[in-house]
């Protein structure tokens, strides 16, 4: 005799009992449907039924972290690497509330995430019960969207759909909160291809008329710039594709916010560098006096605008991005297109070669010749020393060492050292670089390049690091040692939190509140009880080999560099300024701290 549950959780209709599965088996399932092979998770009582089901089959690997916010991390890390969704499985509760951080570094970075939350069964909901946390109301905030499964029927389609709106439109984070009752019941599989989506659409190809008007006012324009974000990573190769070859057409100087670097090749002549608080001095000026700014993919950050009623003030403004909210929310644009980069850039293209457009040449001689003279100012210039190590000078070791290579993938921390890479570690190719852009989490950087080492095991992986930031998630360290993952971890240790010591010394008076680390753990000797390689170097004639023994080495490694601890980082941008109102290195003592 069919037992009662079964028959009152089937759906309508014949439906056979062997046609039936649990929940938990039907999550594994679309997973597997949705090209799913890894997952990153740390299992927990509510999840106990999905990790049983994990046991049971091979087709999907599970990474076991050492906290929840790296799973999140990791998933972001394998994702931003991959052009993939990633997968997080976390249990409920504090489960749950440690992926927080994790989702909205996601959710502002526009990564594709899907993050499976355990939750207690579905009669305890609202009782206070044991590890319970209304999940889906605190992440309500920091994703893109998120689902509380009540119905083992549903469960599936859900899954797909999390998936489906995870990657497409502008990419995020999307939460599935699944009761552990449900993760027992029998129910139902829906295929991807029986769901439907009338309410979801995304927008994606751009308008034709806009499109015309924006070829025609980049044709007449006598100071143009391509302004690109991490929407066109997000749209995939080809629309890296489309905008060097749109480039090649036209001659426009490119600039990059720090998500996205590598959209556009930094070998290129028209590459500028990143803009910004902390971009080069040719790119910020450029985008001051620029007369059409076009605007790929990117999102008027307040790091990259500064002052918003100085940004570029006599410029047409275009703005291009797959994201209607994002058009006109920070900064007034003069033309908004809603739209895929890939989309609009093969648009702009047709449009462009349909009308026989061409720049024109002698105004575009003289804006060359201003960002030139631009240039010559060589604002990433920095005076050496033979006895102590710079940061700059680390990174230019550590460039040198990797220039040539296609398999190598930065990650990095937050802080001077993620400024120092964005400006002195070149991108060639989109994907390769991975940062916590718009959240500027801690933290970050040891769990993403773990993410993009399970996507690459064979290539080259390194977190670029500061000492102070490496340990907010330094447990991982275990991550890469129980699954033998070669990342490199390349510490840039000025015994400070770097950023919030600079701010401190430009903006506070030289009142170094709390910044200084006064207890550093010895890096070497903690590498080594994780069964890794530790390497100092305090010393610049030693940072070749140093370098040359972190990439030869065939398990986790850190390189702990000992950098000047009072170097600052520039050029820079004063919180409130105009992007002419740069600081340079060498302008640091004439800097009047009272105008800030």
């Amino acid at each position: 005799m069919k037992d009662m549950k079964s028959v009152i959780e089937a759906p309508q209709g014949e439906q056979s009992q062997q046609d039936l599965i649990t929940g938990a088996e039907m999550m594994i399932r679309a997973l597997k449907d949705q090209g799913v092979d890894t997952i990153f998770g740390y299992p927990g009582g509510a999840v106990l039924p999905l990790y049983d089901a994990l046991f049971q089959q091979s087709d999907i690997k599970h990474i076991l972290v050492r906290h929840e916010q790296a799973a999140l991390h990791a998933a972001e890390g394998y994702a931003r690497s991959t052009g993939k969704v990633g997968v997080a499985l976390v249990t409920s509760g504090p489960g749950a509330t440690n992926a927080v951080t994790g989702l909205t570094d996601a959710m502002l970075d526009s990564v594709p995430i899907v993050c499976i939350c355990g939750q207690v069964p579905s009669f305890l909901i609202g009782t206070d019960a044991f590890q319970e946390a209304d999940t889906t109301g605190i992440t309500r905030h920091c994703t893109k969207h998120n689902y509380l499964v009540k119905d083992v029927n549903k469960l599936a389609e859900t899954a797909h759909r999390a998936f489906h709106i995870a990657r497409t439109g502008r990419p995020g984070p999307v939460v599935i909160d699944l009761p552990k009752d449900v993760q027992f019941a029998l129910g139902a599989y829906t295929t991807a291809e029986e769901v439907e989506y009338k309410s979801y659409r995304p927008h994606i190809e751009a308008d034709d008329s806009a499109i015309d008007k924006a070829i025609e006012l980049i044709a007449k324009a006598k100071r143009p710039i391509l302004y690109t974000g991490g929407g066109i990573i997000n749209a995939g190769p080809e629309a890296a594709e489309l905008l060097t070859a749109f480039v090649e057409k036209t001659n426009i100087p490119v600039t990059s916010t720090l998500m996205g670097l590598g959209a556009f090749a930094a070998n290129q002549p028209q590459w500028l560098g990143m803009l910004g608080m902390h971009g080069t001095y040719e790119a910020n000026l450029a985008m001051h006096d620029c007369d059409v700014m076009i605007c790929i993919g990117a999102r008027f950050d307040d790091r990259v605008t500064g002052n918003v009623a100085g940004f570029s003030p006599d410029s047409f403004k275009i703005h291009i991005d797959i994201d209607a909210s994002s058009i006109n929310k920070n900064v007034e644009v003069d033309l908004g297109i809603v739209a895929d980069a890939t989309s609009a850039l093969e648009k702009m293209h047709a449009a462009w070669d349909a009308h026989n457009h061409k720049m024109s040449d002698a105004a575009m001689q003289l804006w060359w010749q201003n960002i030139e003279r631009w240039r010559k100012v060589n604002c990433l210039e920095y005076t050496g020393s033979s006895e102590v190590i710079k940061p700059q000078y680390a990174l230019e070791c550590l460039r040198k060492h990797i220039e040539g290579r296609n398999d190598v993938y930065i990650t990095t921390e937050v802080g001077q050292h993620q400024m120092w890479a964005a400006q002195y570690i070149p991108f060639n190719k989109p994907n390769h670089w991975m940062t916590s852009g718009g959240l500027g989490t801690m933290g970050y950087g040891l769990p993403a390049a773990i993410g993009a080492q399970i996507a690459h095991p064979d290539a080259l992986v390194i977190d670029i690091a500061g000492e102070a930031s490496i340990q907010m998630n330094i447990q991982e360290l275990s991550t890469a040692a129980q699954y033998n993952l070669p990342v490199k971890i390349f510490i840039l240790n000025n015994q400070w939190m770097g950023m919030v010591r600079q701010w401190q010394e430009l903006l506070h008076g030289e009142r170094y509140s709390q910044s200084y680390s006064e207890a550093l753990p010895d890096f070497v000797k903690l590498a080594d009880a994780y069964g890794g390689l530790g390497i100092l170097v305090d010393k610049p004639e030693d940072l070749d080999a140093a370098i040359t023994k972190m990439i030869s080495s065939d398990t986790f490694t850190i390189v702990d560099v000992r950098v000047d601890p009072k170097e600052n980082c520039f050029p820079m941008i004063p919180s409130g300024k105009n992007h002419n109102e740069m600081i340079l290195s060498a302008d640091a003592k004439q800097f009047d701290k009272k105008l800030v």
